[in-house]
C-alpha cells in the first residue's frame, strides 16, 4: 500500500468517517489485520483494537486533526504547524535509549519499530486550552519498549526529548520554551497499557505536524504531555524537567492529569469544546479514563500534584 504524506493527500481522498468506522468494525469482527504501513520500513501488522473512547464519541475529521495543532517548534498559532512542518525530515531518523537500562542503544527508526506490532487505538485527547479531539492513532504500548530495554532498579522515571534543529524547526529560533522540548512520566505511568508511542493516525503515516516519525500519547493527560518527533528516551532516577513545567510552573504541573476541578490560572477546565462541535461538554476526570488510571494516584493530592 502506498502511503503519502498529508500535504500530498487531497481532502476528497480522505476516507469518510462513517466508512472508516464501518471498516474498523468489520476488521475487529473478522480478526483481520490492517495493511502494513509501507513507509515505516519492515512489514508489521496494524490491528484494530477495541475502542478506548466512549461509544458516542465521533472521530474528529482527519483534516481537523492535521491542521489544528499545538507544535510550537513550527509556530504558536494552531494553523502554523501544518504550514511550516514540511521542513522536518523524518527519514533518516534515530532514537537513543539511555540511562538506567541494561540495553542502551541508538536505533534507526525502522529498527526501533521492527519488533513492535502497531495497533489502532481510538483515544479522546484533551488540550489544556479547553478543546478536545477523538483520534484513531496507530501505535504500540510504551511498556513493550520498556520491557525490551530492561530498566534497572534505579529507573523511576522516563524522560522523552524532541529533536532540536532550529534550521528545520523555525519555532526553536525563538525562546518561547527552553529547547529542546522534554517531557516525563513516572515509570508506572509509562508502563500503563493506555500509554502508547505513535507512528500513524487514521491508517496513515504520522504527518509531520502531528509529530512524525514518533510521538507519545497519554490519553488521560493534557495534550502538552504528548512529546513529538522523539529522538531520545532516557530512564532516570529523579523527576525530569519538562518543557511547560519549566516555562510556567504555576500553570503546568509535572503530572498534567485532566482534572476539571483544577482550573488553569487563566481559564476554567470544567468544560471543553470538541473540535467540529458547537456545544461545550463537561470535562471528565482523567479525560474519562478514571476507571483505568485513577489507582496510579491513590493517596495523592491532585490539586497539589497537578
Amino acid at each position: 500500500m502506498l502511503i503519502r504524506r498529508a500535504p500530498d493527500i487531497r481532502a476528497s481522498e480522505i476516507t469518510d468517517e462513517a466508512l472508516y468506522i464501518d471498516r474498523r468494525r468489520f476488521i475487529s469482527r473478522a480478526g483481520v489485520g490492517l495493511a502494513a504501513l509501507g513507509t515505516l520500513g519492515a512489514s508489521r501488522t496494524l490491528e484494530a483494537c477495541d475502542d478506548s473512547a466512549q461509544g458516542d464519541d465521533k472521530l474528529t475529521p482527519y483534516e481537523d486533526v492535521t491542521t489544528y495543532n499545538n507544535y510550537y517548534e513550527f509556530g504558536t498559532d494552531k494553523d502554523e504547524p501544518a504550514k511550516n512542518a514540511h521542513t522536518l525530515r523524518p527519514r533518516p531518523w534515530s532514537i537513543a535509549i539511555e540511562g538506567h537500562v541494561k540495553k542502551p542503544a541508538v536505533y534507526a527508526i525502522e529498527d526501533f519499530l521492527k519488533p513492535h506490532k502497531l495497533e489502532e487505538r481510538v483515544y479522546r485527547m484533551r488540550c489544556v486550552e479547553a478543546w478536545s479531539m477523538v483520534i484513531p492513532w496507530l501505535g504500540f504500548p510504551l511498556a513493550d519498549l520498556i520491557k525490551r530495554v530492561e530498566p534497572t532498579s534505579k529507573a523511576r522515571y522516563v524522560e522523552l526529548t524532541t529533536l532540536h534543529d532550529p534550521q528545520r524547526m523555525p519555532g526553536q529560533r525563538r525562546p518561547v520554551l527552553n529547547w529542546p522540548y522534554t517531557e516525563g512520566l513516572r515509570l508506572d505511568e509509562a508502563m500503563h497499557p493506555l500509554t502508547i508511542l505513535v507512528a500513524g493516525l487514521y491508517g496513515k503515516v504520522l504527518p509531520n505536524q502531528n509529530g512524525a516519525p514518533l510521538r507519545l500519547v497519554v490519553p488521560w493527560k493534557y495534550g502538552f504531555k504528548g512529546v513529538k518527533s522523539i529522538v531520545k528516551i532516557r530512564f532516570v532516577e529523579t523527576q525530569p524537567r519538562t518543557a511547560w513545567n519549566d516555562a510556567a510552573p504555576d500553570e503546568y504541573g509535572f503530572y498534567a492529569n485532566v482534572n476539571p476541578d483544577v482550573d488553569h490560572p487563566r481559564w476554567s477546565q470544567a468544560k471543553e469544546r470538541r473540535i467540529g462541535e458547537f456545544r461545550r461538554r463537561a470535562t471528565l476526570p482523567f479525560n474519562g479514563y478514571a476507571d483505568q488510571v485513577a489507582g496510579l494516584y491513590a493517596g495523592m493530592d491532585l490539586r497539589k500534584f497537578f
